[in-house]
């Protein structure tokens, strides 16, 4: 049995979020206001390795058995499930492959390293980094771990949600959540089953809204535009992630890079948080007023693992 091949649910996000809850304290929820509505802020970017991402890294691992563990894992990844991966591994024993893009910032390829993992380069665009990691498989073994089409990441993923329901004391109205492949968005539609789940995306790059919308795959565009937001540019979303989203999500909304700036210079003076351009996509929205607020709406901020010349040359720019 693969991830892919069994879907995942509510019982398993909260199996995820009492295991990970063992050794993880709750990242914090902030108040924060924007034109007037007080709302939530979800501070993922706190995590031991800078994103939600260890959530479903560590997740997927803690189920393997004996025998997969002495294989090796195999990721795919621009770099915060790589870390993710990377960080549950060398807790876990277990050896770990990560390919990566060679345009990753240099602080993601560089903490991958730190934590343990073999890293594997490949051009974006250029080279399919799923065959890449499939040949790696094939050669050598190991147990594929997906970023984002996978039942226990989207399960560890969706393990937040439980948090916010704690944190808040009731689950929230509206989630608004980055998204890149779609793990995050469906792990919270199965935690938070009552409130209405709104993935970001970059523009050019709503390969999970554009989904959503038209209930199946779509493929991002043969030349889609440049973006900032290097955590969320998958090129498609996955079956089991539009299948958990159908029914469960909006469509979902677009930033463009200058909002995803201004969101990252609102984090950075109103919250005191350094946040990666990926992690600020859904916060952009809400600033941009793409998406509706109410008192119960949770803002995920997903990441902070950004290179310290590109976020003080944004910062700056204010």
């Amino acid at each position: 049995m693969t991830g892919a091949d069994t879907m995942p649910t509510r019982d398993g996000v909260i199996e995820a979020a009492e295991s990970i809850a063992t050794f993880l304290p709750p990242t914090p929820l902030l108040p924060v206001e924007i034109d007037g509505t007080a709302c939530w802020v979800k501070a993922e970017n706190l995590q031991p390795i800078g994103a939600f991402k260890i959530r479903g890294g560590w997740n997927r691992l803690r189920v393997l058995d004996d025998a997969q563990r002495a294989r090796g894992v195999v990721a795919v990844s621009s770099g915060n499930h790589a870390q993710g991966v990377a960080w549950a591994a060398r807790r876990l024993g277990i050896a770990a492959t990560i390919v990566m893009p060679r345009d990753a910032p240099k602080v993601k390829l560089e903490a991958t390293k730190a934590l343990g993992a073999e890293i594997v380069l490949y051009d974006r665009p250029g080279e399919d980094r799923d065959a890449v990691a499939a040949a790696i498989i094939a050669e050598k073994g190991g147990t594929l771990v997906h970023a984002f089409g996978d039942k226990w990441v989207i399960e560890g993923q969706g393990s937040a949600g439980i948090e916010i329901t704690n944190q808040l004391g009731r689950q929230p109205s509206r989630v608004i959540a980055c998204c890149g492949g779609g793990g995050l968005a469906a792990g919270l539609s199965l935690a938070c089953p009552d409130a209405r789940i709104v993935p970001v995306e970059p523009v050019g790059w709503d390969m999970v809204g554009q989904a959503i919308a038209a209930g199946e795959i779509v493929p991002v565009g043969e030349h889609p535009p440049a973006t900032i937001c290097d955590a969320l540019q998958p090129t498609a979303t996955k079956p089991i992630n539009l299948s958990v989203l159908g029914g469960r999500s909006e469509p979902g909304v677009t930033v463009t890079d200058d909002e995803v700036r201004a969101a990252q210079r609102f984090a950075f003076s109103r919250l005191q948080l350094v946040v990666e351009p990926g992690g600020a996509a859904a916060l952009a929205a809400a600033l941009a007023g793409k998406v509706e607020l109410d008192a119960d709406t949770v803002i995920m901020i997903t990441g902070g693992n950004t290179d310290a010349v590109a976020f003080a040359q944004t910062i700056a720019a204010a």
